[in-house]
């Protein structure tokens, strides 16, 4: 059901000090990092159609086109810092109220936060995989390759486009024209960000982790996601035929609505300051280890 906040809140504090909650979050709880989701409230997509497995495979024009635009988006996200929502969950795992984390997300910034049992479903922008030979390299090492066969690119698309969900932003079509690539330098093969692109499924062996992990839970909570792929869906699902309540937290519809006994229509941050006041005992912060204490976090009453 639909909730108002105040009574909403209550009840989400209910389900969260239970303890044993698995986080589901997708792109709305990085927005207040400068990162942007994919959907309105109204569920639309906001941007042109991200890339998808097939293109990329299929296209060295369109390899080049990505990879023009990531190189410039990449050193954004890289930059972007976990905001009070990423802080409030690390702050719920090390009060043992939640289980983990999984996360559609490739900005990396719920580790950042501080968050240590985090799935990354989707896979992260920080690393880059052969398609030939599986080796993966650190990000940083790839962007100092493309920098070094593309000089003065960076400089010259410096106020390009704004950034766009999967890391990307848009760069004149002269500037891609003009973009070398890099392959693997052990075999050759065509290098990707290792993530999972739009037509790809997430890695059996991750989402068997991710589903083990629901089922040592007692509840499910969505955090920013429209649920409109099916990587998210389908954890609501599980959750349902496992007999788990679900609650969610989200602007606008989602596509687990009907199956939720908890909805909040309302901005994260809110909600989850809101709710560290009533899940977590006053003076709990001075109990975390400052690697794990969020700095904006404060919890009194």
């Amino acid at each position: 059901m639909v909730q108002g906040e105040g009574d909403g809140l209550r009840d989400l504090g209910e389900l969260v000090t239970a303890g044993g909650v698995l986080v589901l979050t997708g792109a709305g709880i990085s927005t207040d990092s400068g990162i942007p989701d994919y959907r309105g409230p109204s569920g639309r997509l906001r941007h042109a159609a991200p890339m998808t497995y097939d293109r990329f495979i299929g296209s060295a024009l369109e390899r080049r086109r990505y990879w023009a635009r990531s190189h410039l988006g990449w050193h954004r996200v890289a930059s972007a810092r976990p905001n009070v929502a990423h802080e409030v969950v690390a702050t719920l795992e090390g009060a043992g109220l939640i289980t983990g984390v999984a996360t559609q997300n490739v900005d990396g910034l719920h580790t950042t936060a501080g968050s240590r049992g985090v799935i990354e479903l989707h896979g992260r922008l920080h690393a880059v995989v052969c398609l030939g030979c599986g080796r993966r390299r650190p990000r940083f090492e790839v962007a100092l390759r493309l920098d070094a066969v593309n000089p003065g690119f960076r400089e010259t698309n410096a106020g390009a486009g704004v950034l766009r969900p999967d890391g990307d932003v848009v760069v004149p079509e002269d500037q891609v024209a003009g973009f070398r690539l890099v392959d693997c330098r052990r075999c050759g093969g065509i290098l990707k960000p290792d993530v999972v692109f739009f037509g790809e499924h997430v890695p059996q062996e991750r989402f068997r982790r991710a589903l083990a992990l629901l089922g040592r839970s007692s509840a499910l909570l969505v955090l920013g996601s429209s649920l409109t792929v099916g990587s998210g869906y389908r954890f609501v699902t599980a959750a349902v035929r496992r007999r788990l309540p679900v609650a969610i937290v989200n602007r606008g519809a989602t596509r687990g609505d009907r199956h939720a006994a908890l909805k909040l229509d309302a901005a994260l941050a809110d909600v989850l300051t809101g709710l560290v006041g009533i899940a977590i005992p006053p003076g709990y912060e001075q109990t975390l280890t400052p690697a794990s204490r969020p700095a904006t976090v404060r919890v009194g009453r």
